[in-house]
């Protein structure tokens, strides 16, 4: 089973909720602690619509974020 952290879940949500879509459980820690347990959701169909996105025209040309949203959001606060 894969452990995490709860930083790393912040950062890269969407990738791991995809992985938890194809079945595999992720256990999330904090400190190294274990605090939750990620599991696909069960439903008769198994279809996600993660399986089946495809980007907006647009958004496949934004450049990535290389820092924590919260770090650029902070900024935009201090300039306002």
């Amino acid at each position: 089973m894969k452990e995490i952290s709860i930083r790393d879940l912040h950062l890269n949500t969407g990738k791991w909720i995809r992985k938890i879509s194809l079945e595999q459980k992720i256990v999330i820690t904090e400190r190294g602690e274990p605090v939750a347990t990620l599991i696909p959701f069960e439903s008769a169909h198994k279809a996600t619509p993660f399986r089946r996105r495809e980007l907006v025209q647009g958004f496949a040309t934004l450049p990535p974020i290389e820092h924590d949203s919260a770090e650029y959001i902070s900024t935009d606060r201090e300039r306002a």
